[in-house]
């Protein structure tokens, strides 16, 4: 920063082309073409123990589902998906496959050139969700009713798999629209045409599911009161806090979180129309510091900065992640650590950062300053669970580090609510991991309402 005049924040909207927008935001990953999707599946080794399923949080048969695309079966292919992961279409977008079944196939071993699961899968489960059919049947009516909170994809996914059991599912979503982080957080250039919420139409064709958006717990509805009406309840509730960044200054206008930002790009039906300033610095070292960086970059903002405070080795975002930005012209610095929000009549005007190094696995600062230009800075460094929705019995759900704890069944410590997904410990923020939490807990409420059933019918 200079002793000259007070420079002008400079943040607006429209400052590419349509055209311009249109790319910077077009598909991150092109299908692949039918003839494509074959020459690819041939690649595969199918494996008997394949370390790529091994490898996948849902156990997705990996191995069966390519070797179904060889033999011209690509509906196939995707039932054995969807019948491991119903949010596959997802999970075949945004899963960060170069850090989990693609790491550990055989060819990126041998060779350095994985075979394209991520894109085999999406192959299949987009032939199948444009056929229109669903892959499954419910099965006869149970009679059992099941609330589940929070139609994000642990919820999304225990309420489809209790569905299919034959179980009535209500679905209770504090915001307008179901789909939790797909449809609210993820990159509008990863998941593009809506897929979020295609994907929710695809999943209630098994029937036997009601969403209600707008009712949040604690406000709209309350857990005692699920307890009585419903004989299980399942929460996905994701992590609604932010975590500060204890930085001075962090309140100046044009300091924002990212995630909000993030969730307000995705619902922005004319991108020209949001503004973002010329000068943009992101705080932060996950995929949600990639993505808030790599869309600023694509609305038009000349210099994107992404600062971390450890080294590139200790980033959250995968390898590939950030190549993904740096590629489309956003800066990533290491080893700064944010100090103070610069701002001069309540709005940011830059950003003061330390020098950091590591000592033993310990960060310590160096004493250097660093200052950085900006119109904007937003912070991506984390999320918190807000636990005001259980408060009413909070002394019965046991927590742990913030986040509500459950055993391997997913269940609670309070008798009939299972949770899973970001708001339990061990939540790791993808959505694969919460569609596994969602599967494991419907099929342990399916196995326990069935043994109650059994018992009271002796």
């Amino acid at each position: 920063m200079t002793n000259s005049a007070p420079r002008q924040p400079d943040i607006r909207p429209g400052r590419l082309s349509e055209e311009a927008l249109g790319q910077g935001f077009s598909d991150l990953h092109p299908a692949l073409e039918p003839h494509e999707a074959l020459v690819e599946a041939d690649r595969c080794y199918f494996c008997y123990d394949a370390p790529c399923m091994q490898a996948c949080p849902t156990a997705i048969d990996i191995p069966l589902f390519i070797r179904e695309i060889q033999a011209h079966n690509p509906k196939g292919a995707a039932k054995t998906i969807l019948s491991a992961n119903i949010l596959g279409g997802m999970c075949a977008r945004v899963c960060p496959t170069e850090t989990l079944c693609e790491e550990v196939c055989v060819r990126e071993t041998a060779e350095g050139q994985p075979v394209k699961i991520g894109m085999l899968q999406r192959f299949a489960t987009d032939v199948l969700m444009e056929a229109g059919t669903h892959p499954f049947q419910r099965a006869a009516p149970t009679g059992q009713r099941i609330a589940v909170v929070g139609a994000g994809p642990a919820g999304l996914s225990a309420a489809h798999r209790l569905a299919m059991k034959g179980h009535d599912v209500t679905i209770f979503e504090a915001r307008e629209k179901p789909g939790g982080l797909n449809e609210y957080g993820i990159a509008a250039y990863k998941a593009t045409e809506d897929f979020a919420q295609r994907e929710v139409e695809f999943l209630l064709k098994i029937g036997g599911i009601t969403i209600e958006t707008k009712k949040a717990l604690g406000h709209d509805i309350h857990l005692a009161e699920l307890r009585k009406e419903y004989d299980a309840v399942f929460l996905g509730l994701g992590l609604a806090g932010v975590n500060a960044l204890g930085a001075e200054g962090e309140t100046a206008s044009g300091a924002h979180d990212a995630v909000a930002w993030i969730a307000d790009l995705r619902q922005t039906r004319d991108l020209s129309e949001l503004p973002v300033g010329r000068r943009v610095v992101v705080i932060g070292g996950g995929m949600t510091a990639i993505d808030a960086g790599v869309q600023a970059k694509a609305l038009g903002a000349e210099e994107v900065t992404i600062a971390y405070r450890r080294g590139r080795e200790a980033m959250n975002a995968s390898a590939y992640e950030q190549e993904v930005a740096a590629t489309r012209g956003v800066h990533l610095r290491f080893n700064l650590q944010p100090k103070r929000i610069l701002a001069e009549n309540g709005h940011v005007m830059g950003i003061e950062l330390e020098r950091t190094v590591s000592q033993d696995g310990k960060l310590t600062l160096t004493g250097e300053i660093v200052t950085i230009e900006a119109d904007q800075v937003f912070k991506a460094i984390g999320q918190s669970f807000v636990a005001d929705g259980t408060s009413e019995e909070a002394a019965s759900i046991s927590l742990e580090k913030g986040r509500i704890k459950v055993d391997a069944a997913r269940r609670t410590s309070l008798e009939g609510v299972w949770a899973g997904g970001d708001c339990v410990v061990g939540g790791e923020d993808l959505t694969v991991v919460a569609v596994e939490d969602g599967k494991i807990a419907a099929e342990d409420i399916h196995a326990t309402l069935m043994a109650a059933t059994k018992v009271a019918a002796e």
